[in-house]
């Protein structure tokens, strides 16, 4: 992997990790106040999922192999 296309992975794991943040405190927000909105407290929490599912794919691609 070259240096431009490192560079590409820690911007979109930045950024996914900010989004990640923000849905984390947009459903905090939503069941602090008992939102009834249950269909959207639960789409939140997937699209957290898959967002976290992403950025541990980029950091396995970050991180080198190691061979013991």
């Amino acid at each position: 992997m070259d240096q431009e296309q490192e560079q590409k992975l820690r911007d979109e794991l930045v950024s996914l990790q900010q989004k990640h943040r923000a849905l984390d405190e947009e459903i905090a927000e939503l069941e602090a106040v008992g939102a009834h909105n249950q269909l959207l407290i639960k789409r939140f929490k997937k699209e957290k999922l898959a967002i976290k599912d992403r950025i541990h794919a980029i950091e396995d691609q970050l991180t080198p192999d190691i061979i013991a």
